[in-house]
């Protein structure tokens, strides 16, 4: 879901950040994405930056670690702002679409295009569905069929040097787990599906070793 990143041109400041005390500061430049950000924040919807609209924009941004925080209405915050309205709209119905299988008993499905992850028995919702955080381009959360085959409920990485508590694997090292950052943190995880700490804990009650997984879609940005 990338929604005309194509042929947008940044100011080179906003783009890179030029100093961190010009990062620091809010930007008077109206984003490609201004009216859609302000609805979005429930600011009047007038396509034009103002301190007040900038001031909302930054608060999005540093609540969800999206860099320059600087109150542009650029591609990355839009896109988040979409995963979100994506999610939203799933309601209580996540597998409309009927994409995860319903033939497999419990079965923990993440939707990856919408951020998503739920756990079902055949076709009825058992819980969620709760918003994750997925692996970046270039350390993509696999798709397909899997299992999960190996729990640690107080996990230590050795590969990135973090805990991983609630960790429920399923495929080579990519696991269920749980994370203090915002879920829309960009750019993702190194692989992993991060969960946020009650969520993480609820799918470690709800599943076991052998129980199905099933991840479709693709992560927007990658």
């Amino acid at each position: 879901m990338v929604l005309g990143l194509t042929g947008l041109v940044v100011p080179l400041t906003v783009a890179l950040g030029s100093a961190p005390a010009y990062a620091a500061s809010c930007t008077t430049s109206t984003g490609p994405y201004q009216k859609q950000v302000e609805k979005f924040l429930g600011r009047p919807v007038d396509g034009k930056q103002s301190t007040a609209d900038c001031q909302a924009i930054r608060a999005f941004q540093a609540r969800h670690g999206i860099t320059p925080t600087i109150g542009y209405a650029g591609p990355l915050t839009w896109r988040t702002m979409s995963t979100m309205l994506a999610q939203r709209a799933a309601g209580k119905t996540p597998n409309k679409a009927g994409k995860c299988p319903t033939n497999k008993g419990r079965i923990a499905c993440v939707d990856l295009t919408r951020q998503l992850t739920w756990i079902q028995d055949g076709a009825k919702l058992k819980y969620g569905p709760v918003p994750v955080r997925t692996g970046k381009n270039g350390t993509e959360t696999r798709t397909g069929a899997k299992k999960i085959y190996w729990r640690s409920i107080n996990h230590w990485s050795t590969l990135y040097h973090v805990r991983m508590p609630y960790s429920q694997f399923f495929d080579r090292g990519q696991a269920f787990h749980s994370t203090t950052k915002s879920m829309y943190n960009p750019p993702g995880s190194g692989g992993c599906v991060n969960m946020r700490p009650a969520d993480a804990k609820a799918y470690w009650n709800l599943l076991k070793n052998g129980d199905d997984v099933y991840v479709y879609g693709r992560k927007p940005g990658t």
